[in-house]
């Protein structure tokens, strides 16, 4: 079985490395496995790029001064925003013509045009489709943050000027999705049950199957190392507690760094005899524009590509927060209880389907920073440390490992590749 692997970047992004994952997990489980990107970052052999063309970079600009035009000029949504209006076709390409299955993930910005789309499903070769986030079953956003018009049909749209209209910019790319994939055979996957849930409301969607799979980790590079050598290794303190903060961006406002400011000032008040045991590693791009904000020393790590440094960070902690305000499946929790470390997040997504609440990690609920200030403090001072350790890497092995991933998405291949049985 030969599968193509379509995403826009080949690393960058978590949808990318989720793809560059399930690449070598099938590839290690006798699929034959390639990755088509726009955005080729490495030299390796399984990974081919689309033709380089001024029309590639002109496709981002020319979506987003559509999107911008929308907008009235502001920047504002501009990137919340995917309206797929220009594109490649794949269908030419030689590593289309020589898969078996068809693999789409996340091919926004400029990569797929809904007509590209259209002509992938109309090739006859079968299509599976893994969601990183709802926007294969909305019209154009990428978080739906509570709206619910996607499941009848996208309009009034919270991220356009004034709410949008009936007639707005959603509601007409809405139109052209139903176009291209109402009727249409796809084969549906959601990282996690949370968004396969969601995918199974949209009016897109109907009629299509829809199975929750995991993002599979290589537990080869993601395990435990020795704490002290790690911080050594990373010039942090090789004593007291440490709170790490993962983002690709530190100061987006989705992934919650207000939550975790105010639940560190609340332990500081709290437990004022120990605030001089925790420190806070924050990693990800613009981390020390936080520094000051936060009552615990800080160390800045900055914006780390290197995945021996990353695991290097992550076994250097005692807890990970992450207390995003919307997330998928996501991979840093996989990452951090991998290598041993407990998770404390929002109640929200697929979030609670990573962390066993008291188990492997601590479940705050939504938007409170009180009760993740809790979670904080229980997984540092209160909870078994070898216990909750040993949960995480149980949790790991049996969900999320390469080979309990790759068998599940062999059983979609197999499923989608069978003849449609006529009714």
């Amino acid at each position: 079985m030969r599968v193509l692997i379509v995403n826009t970047s080949e690393r960058t992004g978590g949808a990318a490395v989720a793809a560059n994952r399930l690449m070598e997990a099938l590839n290690n489980n006798g699929v034959k496995a390639k990755m088509l990107v726009r955005d080729k970052e490495t030299d390796s052999l399984t990974v081919a790029a689309l033709p380089q063309s001024w029309r590639l970079q002109w496709h981002f600009l020319w979506e987003r001064l559509v999107i911008w035009l929308h907008l009235r000029l502001k920047r504002k949504s501009l990137f919340e925003i995917d309206i797929a209006n220009c594109g490649t076709d794949i269908t030419r390409l030689p590593e289309f013509r020589e898969a078996d299955v068809i693999h789409l993930h996340w091919v926004n910005q400029g990569m797929l045009s809904l007509g590209d789309i259209r002509r992938i499903l109309e090739s006859g070769k079968p299509v599976v489709w893994t969601m990183h986030d709802i926007w294969p079953a909305t019209a154009v956003c990428h978080l739906t943050m509570g709206c619910q018009a996607y499941e009848n049909g996208c309009h009034h749209c919270r991220l356009l000027p004034g709410g949008g209209s009936e007639n707005d910019l959603s509601a007409r790319v809405w139109r052209k999705k139903q176009q291209v994939m109402v009727g249409r055979r796809l084969s549906i996957v959601a990282c996690s049950q949370w968004l396969a849930g969601e995918a199974r409301k949209s009016g897109l969607l109907k009629g299509q199957p829809v199975t929750s799979i995991p993002n599979p980790i290589d537990t080869r590079l993601y395990r435990p190392v020795d704490q002290e050598k790690a911080r050594r290794e990373l010039s942090l303190p090789p004593d007291g507690k440490l709170i790490l903060f993962v983002s690709q961006r530190v100061t987006t406002p989705n992934k919650g760094m207000a939550y975790l400011i105010e639940a560190c000032r609340l332990l500081a008040a709290k437990h004022a005899e120990t605030a001089d045991q925790v420190s806070v590693a924050v990693l990800g791009g613009h981390a020390e524009a936080i520094v000051g904000q936060l009552p615990f020393r800080t160390y800045p790590l900055g914006y780390v590509s290197d995945q021996q440094r990353i695991v290097a960070v992550y076994n250097a902690s005692d807890v990970f927060v992450l207390p995003s305000l919307s997330e998928n499946l996501p991979n840093t929790i996989m990452e951090a209880m991998a290598c041993g470390v407990p998770s404390v997040g929002f109640s929200v997504g697929g979030i609670p389907e990573e962390i066993d609440h008291l188990r492997n990690g601590y479940v705050a609920k939504y938007r409170d920073a009180a009760d993740l200030a809790d979670g904080i403090w229980w997984t540092l001072f209160e909870a078994d440390r070898e216990k909750v350790r040993g949960e995480c890497l149980r949790k790991v092995a049996h969900n999320y490992s390469q080979q309990s991933v790759a068998n599940r998405y062999v059983e979609v291949y197999e499923a989608a590749m069978r003849p449609k049985v006529k009714e």
